[in-house]
């Protein structure tokens, strides 16, 4: 099965054993010459069953099926790709307002996803979701954008679109709400965690530049939140700017 795609300003075919994958991209469609193609096997299958497999330590194995490890392994092979556009996939959920994107990251668990959902309900239609799970993020000589990718959470929250990326944010629980800007310095380990990182030398070289250079277009953040409504205000208030 085949399609193609245009996803963060690049063209992709994609070759898929199960039909699972097509669909899970239809919203990224589109006609023209491929920047790059994508063929997945049933080996690639069965090494995505292998990984998981060994991920899950101290918990049951869950027994995920062939074309939803195909999907994985569709994510895996657009993400290795993408540093050589200039763009990395990293994990967190981004919101845009009044046209400027804010991402917000923190480790599985944290409540990103409950945080985005908190600026939704204070914005109301202001606010709108580009992707709660694996944004895409480009750097240009100017500026940093961030995309929407199929790859929008358990609650397939996010759309085809590209917002310029005013900050980021890293998430902490917290009883008391309070956010404080922090040097790139101070983000770098956290943002690295987040970023995806390339198996191939040269990929994950050009992944570690474009993190660099991402420190030179947006401001940074530490929030620490509770999941009440005045996480969001206090959050939004000091970086919106």
């Amino acid at each position: 099965m085949k399609g193609t795609y245009r996803i963060a300003e690049r063209t992709i075919e994609i070759t898929s054993v199960y039909d699972r994958v097509q669909q899970y991209c239809r919203d990224y469609r589109y006609e023209g010459v491929p920047d790059f193609r994508i063929s997945i096997t049933q080996e690639d299958i069965d090494c995505e069953r292998k990984r998981s497999e060994k991920e899950q330590t101290n918990v049951p194995v869950i027994n995920y099926s062939d074309p939803y490890l195909e999907e994985l392994a569709v994510y895996r092979r657009i993400a290795e790709k993408m540093p050589y556009y200039d763009t990395f996939l990293f994990h967190g959920s981004a919101v845009s307002v009044d046209g400027e994107a804010y991402i917000f990251t923190a480790v599985s668990g944290t409540g990103k996803s409950t945080h985005a959902r908190l600026w939704r309900e204070l914005l109301k239609e202001k606010a709108v979701m580009v992707n709660d799970d694996k944004p895409l993020i480009r750097i240009t000589e100017s500026r940093a954008l961030v995309y929407g990718t199929p790859y929008n959470g358990k609650h397939h929250l996010g759309n085809n679109i590209c917002v310029p990326v005013k900050a980021v944010c890293i998430l902490e629980r917290s009883e008391k709400n309070h956010i404080r800007q922090i040097t790139f310095e101070e983000a770098y380990l956290k943002l690295l965690k987040q970023a995806y990182r390339p198996a191939d030398p040269r990929a994950m070289e050009k992944t570690l530049d474009l993190i660099d250079r991402l420190s030179e277009r947006v401001k940074f953040y530490r929030l620490g939140c509770n999941m009440d409504k005045e996480a969001a205000e206090t959050a939004y208030n000091a970086m919106k700017g």
